[in-house]
């Protein structure tokens, strides 16, 4: 899981430059995906280890860095259709598109790794 935790970073790093250059370099919050690719990819790196607990203890933090990005990714991305939409004005489409790729894409990975956890735990490894 460590090494999905790297891919999912890097996807997660274009993303965030993706939508920072799609806005012209104008709204600094569209690298937030970025930042959270960033803190993903410190974890995983860090969950490469031979060390039993350590590599759990860094996938459970990249989980809960996930998840809480799922979650404020999804309530962003509601907001700001709604609020765009009551306001009698189209949603800003990179934005909206950023923050439900990054939801999706986070979403899927917390899917993962709590099947993975899962198994672990049936398997008898931990």
């Amino acid at each position: 899981m460590a090494k999905l935790t790297l891919v999912l970073a890097v996807l997660l790093v274009a993303l965030g430059l993706a939508g920072y250059l799609g806005t012209g370099s104008l709204h600094p919050t569209a690298l937030i995906p970025a930042w959270i690719g960033l803190a993903l990819g410190i974890g995983g790196f860090l969950a490469i280890s031979p060390n039993e607990s350590r590599r759990k203890l860094f996938m459970h933090i990249n989980v809960t860095i996930a998840l809480l990005g799922f979650i404020g990714s999804t309530v962003e991305a509601i907001r700001g259709y709604v609020h765009a939409t009551s306001a009698g004005i189209a949603p800003d489409q990179i934005a909206l598109a950023s923050k439900v790729t990054l939801a999706v894409l986070l979403l899927i990975y917390v899917i993962l790794c709590v099947r993975s956890f899962i198994a672990a735990r049936r398997s008898g490894k931990v």
